[in-house]
């Protein structure tokens, strides 16, 4: 239900609240809206307690399509693709696979060594060396 509230949103109604209801009542207000969202919770778990009592066994064969548009909502077509046409293997070509170091490869190609190692650094009062070709 409030899923999609971030702690920035929280926080702007807290200094809402803070300024329309002032201080002394803003503990008051909070505590109403506790006790309102219990009720209401209750409400609704008091309801689907009473609809399975009364349907029975019929209940769960009612939830189990609204169980897969849930899952509907999270929907991501990489995933489905995946799933159905790899079962599920979410490296199926073995792209990810660890090279002899140990370091993965994210395009399937073997790590290679560079051709040139770094140089040692530079002591303290040594100046770098010149490179002919660059004049």
């Amino acid at each position: 239900m409030f899923e999609s509230v971030g702690w920035g949103e929280i926080l702007v109604l807290i200094v809402a609240g803070l300024f329309i209801l002032g201080p002394e009542r803003l503990p008051e207000a909070a505590a109403w809206l506790g006790k309102s969202m219990r009720k209401v919770r209750d409400f609704a778990t008091g309801a689907r307690q009473q609809l399975r009592d009364e349907m029975g066994p019929e209940f769960d064969d009612f939830r189990k399509p609204l169980e897969d548009l849930r899952g509907l909502r999270d929907f991501d077509p990489r995933r489905a693709v995946t799933k159905h046409l790899f079962d599920g293997d979410p490296d199926p070509l073995g792209v990810n696979e660890f090279n002899g170091n140990g370091a993965a490869k994210p395009n399937g190609y073997p790590a290679t060594a560079s051709p040139q190692t770094a140089p040692d650094p530079l002591k303290p009062g040594e100046k770098p060396p010149v490179d002919p070709d660059a004049t």
